[in-house]
């Protein structure tokens, strides 16, 4: 395998992975009530809109049909691809729902 055939695949294999992250993320808004495209948005808020979260909402299923993803789950794999701005934001929406009930 040459050099530049091994850095596509790893290019590839990174684009699988942030679809998957931001998979779980529409997911774990969606089983809470939440607008994925919003708290992204005020995450990145000089961003634009995201066609990969909007493709990847397309692929949600709804709240009932859907595995708990725990938020610890979440938060780990935002950090994992350096998300914070957008943990910060879903910090927020896990201590305002644990502050409600």
């Amino acid at each position: 395998m040459s050099k530049k055939e091994m850095e596509e695949q790893i290019i590839q294999s990174y684009q699988r992975d942030e679809g998957m992250m931001i998979l779980i993320f529409a997911q774990w808004c969606v089983n809470h009530g939440l607008d994925a495209a919003e708290l992204y948005h005020r995450a990145y808020p000089r961003q634009g809109e995201n066609p990969l979260l909007k493709q990847m909402m397309d692929n949600t299923v709804p709240r009932e049909e859907s595995e708990e993803i725990p938020d610890s789950t979440l938060l780990h794999v935002l950090a994992l691809f350096g998300n914070d701005d957008l943990a910060f934001v879903v910090q927020e929406e896990i201590d305002k729902r644990k502050s409600s009930t």
